[in-house]
């Protein structure tokens, strides 16, 4: 089976679907599917040298909807090679350019097949992004764009790829007409780490300065108002007044782990009024530390050293980082807002609140007063979660059943002029 990966951008500052993309294709790949990209990113773009898998960049898009008017030459040249394509993400020109190619290749030919589309919307029809606080024009907008293009997407497809069961409930509530053919959650690959090396504790300490030695809780994510930055900061700070003044709770005091943020976004509005709190309350000087965006060894190197992940978003469809900690043996204190609570919550390896202040508190005063036998436990079952819900093969096999249930097996001869 060959499959074809359209995305807007591989870029990783974007956001997980480019990493979930990788993921995907290289655990299809062990069950001897070929899987190739299409991305409007500019060919030398650094995030794409030495990728070990078939990108087609087709240059940078244009604005926020990303146009492009190469992609629809490239889709009419190259579509038919390909068994299946997977949309990946939604509200941009490339979901319209590939229902646009298909179409005309279905006027164009003689009853040929066509490949079989399938779209992964990676959380981009939840009903958050409509009701969230200042987003009352793009939710005009996307209902505007949802009448006119993107429900035809949605509602021509073979099916509609779910990462967790939690997703496709909460699709169906946000726009109308709403009639997929099909849905199915076939959930999402999240890699295994590497092994722990000595070298990724040194990478991560050059990194983040500061910290010596002590123990801490890793936010990696986005510094973004939608993941509860700001509440987790507050709450922090509440937490650690009322370990100095509350003298019912005095014995807590130490016994708060300092807290790591780290991730793209510092040098937005919203990261820089974080950083300015931070600044402005002396007592957090030393408490919570801002790495910036981390990866290869000095990433590895924060999980494998946190005591825990904290994570109180107001919305978050799968959480990448979420099961990278947990594949790491890590307990995760998430906010009921993660669509995956559910899962790792059954297992055990979690400790889920609300995302308001008073749940980000609840997440941070629960660490402080579990025991050593607490913690230990909820390791182990984290990476229980990880191997039973979210490790490589047992997805992989979701998904393949998925396309290969709603795809044709006539194997399509392979077209000798692919541009």
């Amino acid at each position: 089976m060959k499959v074809l990966h359209v995305v807007s951008s591989m870029n990783p500052k974007y956001g997980g679907v480019s990493q979930a993309v990788k993921s995907i294709i290289r655990a299809t790949a062990t069950f001897g599917i070929h899987n190739e990209i299409v991305c409007l990113d500019s060919h030398d773009s650094p995030h794409l040298i030495d990728s070990d898998i078939v990108i087609h960049a087709l240059n940078d898009g244009k604005g926020p909807w990303r146009y492009n008017n190469r992609l629809g030459s490239w889709l009419n040249a190259n579509l038919s090679y390909f068994d299946v394509v997977i949309m990946h993400a939604l509200w941009q020109y490339p979901g319209y350019a590939v229902r646009k190619a298909l179409k005309s290749l279905g006027s164009a030919s003689s009853g040929a097949l066509l490949p079989r589309l399938f779209v992964m919307p990676h959380g981009m029809l939840d009903p958050y992004f409509q009701h969230a606080p200042g987003r009352k024009l793009k939710a005009l907008r996307n209902q505007i764009y949802w009448k006119l293009i993107e429900s035809k997407l949605i509602n021509e497809c073979e099916a509609i790829l779910f990462t967790c069961q939690e997703e496709l409930s909460l699709a169906a509530k946000t726009f109308q007409p709403y009639h997929p053919k099909s849905t199915a959650v076939v959930g999402m690959v999240v890699e295994p780490p590497p092994f722990y090396l000595d070298r990724m504790k040194d990478a991560f300490e050059n990194a983040c300065r500061g910290l010596n030695n002590a123990p801490y809780l890793l936010f990696l994510s986005r510094i973004d108002e939608k993941k509860g930055v700001d509440l987790l900061i507050n709450a922090y700070l509440n937490v650690l007044k009322s370990t100095e003044e509350d003298g019912e709770r005095s014995a807590l005091a130490g016994l708060l782990p300092k807290l790591v943020i780290a991730g793209p976004g510092q040098d937005t509005p919203f990261g820089r009024k974080m950083l300015a709190f931070v600044e402005a309350n002396r007592e957090l000087h030393q408490m919570i530390l801002f790495p910036g965006m981390l990866a290869g060894d000095a990433k590895w190197g924060a999980f494998y050293g946190a005591d825990a992940f904290i994570l109180p978003s107001h919305q978050e469809n799968f959480g990448i980082a979420v099961v990278e900690a947990l594949a790491c043996g890590k307990p995760v204190l998430i906010s009921d807002q993660v669509n995956i609570w559910r899962e790792i919550d059954e297992a055990g390896g979690c400790y889920v609140s609300g995302d308001t202040l008073e749940g980000s508190e609840k997440l941070l005063e629960f660490w402080m007063r579990s025991s050593y036998k607490q913690r230990k436990a909820m390791g182990r079952n984290a990476l229980y979660a990880y191997k039973h819900y979210f490790s490589m093969n047992p997805t992989a096999i979701k998904i393949l059943d998925t396309l290969t249930r709603h795809s044709s097996p006539v194997v399509k001869p392979q077209l000798q002029n692919r541009i």
